[in-house]
């Protein structure tokens, strides 16, 4: 199993702010990328952007294969949502592990859910995403998207080994376009790349973040997305 930083470290947290000010963009109006509907909130929060994470993700989906897409599937996500998601996961951590200390709940739960405080997602620089063909019919990537670690036996680590070649070619070709433009992958979980926040900025050795905490960009409801076609491995 690779060494990972973990969300959880204290470099992370310790990574200062510099944020750029770059407003969050919306989607659904001006990106030319196909949207999943599956962690579609009523606000239409998920499918927001910072605006220098747009351009990167459409300078990687030029590179990628003909008749390849990126699916997105969640952008921006609010801090009373993420701090939900983190509590609720690791509350079933410790319905699971009665005797493991609350520092080791923390650090397993942030496997898998980043610590509110430094959640990637919250700052608008982070996106979970996978692959498609041009009709919408997702590509096998291993696991399905957001696939715990205990579900998926582990697979929804970007370098799991036990997936098929098929899966593992997929996540390289992801790999490679990503990092061409600028994100970092989150190890332990294959979709989640992210840009210009505290754990891209320990990862890339920057000086300070590019993007913090961000409020809530005015919303209206979502337009109505049609489903992918998931093919799962």
């Amino acid at each position: 199993m690779e060494d990972i930083i973990p969300l959880s470290d204290p470099r992370v947290a310790g990574v200062p702010l510099a944020d750029c000010g770059e407003p969050l963009v919306d989607l659904r109006e001006r990106s030319g990328l196909r949207l999943d509907s599956r962690q579609a909130d009523p606000d239409g929060h998920y499918c927001h952007v910072r605006a220098g994470v747009l351009r990167r993700l459409l300078a990687a989906q030029r590179m990628l294969p003909s008749g390849t897409r990126f699916l997105v599937v969640e952008g921006y996500r609010p801090p009373e949502l993420q701090r939900r998601y983190f509590e609720e996961y690791a509350t079933a951590l410790r319905a699971g592990h009665p005797g493991l200390p609350p520092s080791d709940i923390r650090e397993l739960a942030s496997a898998y859910i980043s610590p509110p405080e430094v959640a990637p997602h919250v700052s608008g620089g982070a996106v979970d995403l996978t692959l498609c063909r041009d009709d919408g019919t997702e590509l096998p990537l291993g696991t399905d998207v957001n696939a715990t670690p205990e579900e998926s036996g582990g697979a929804c680590r970007t370098a799991a080994p036990r997936i098929s070649a098929e899966a593992r070619a997929n996540r390289q070709v992801m790999e490679r376009v990503l990092e061409a433009v600028g994100f970092v992958n989150y190890p332990t979980e294959w979709w989640h790349w992210s840009y210009g926040e505290r754990y891209w900025a320990v990862l890339r050795q920057a000086p300070a973040a590019r993007y913090g905490p961000v409020a809530p960009p005015a919303t209206r409801a979502p337009a109505a997305i049609p489903p992918a076609k998931h093919q799962h491995p």
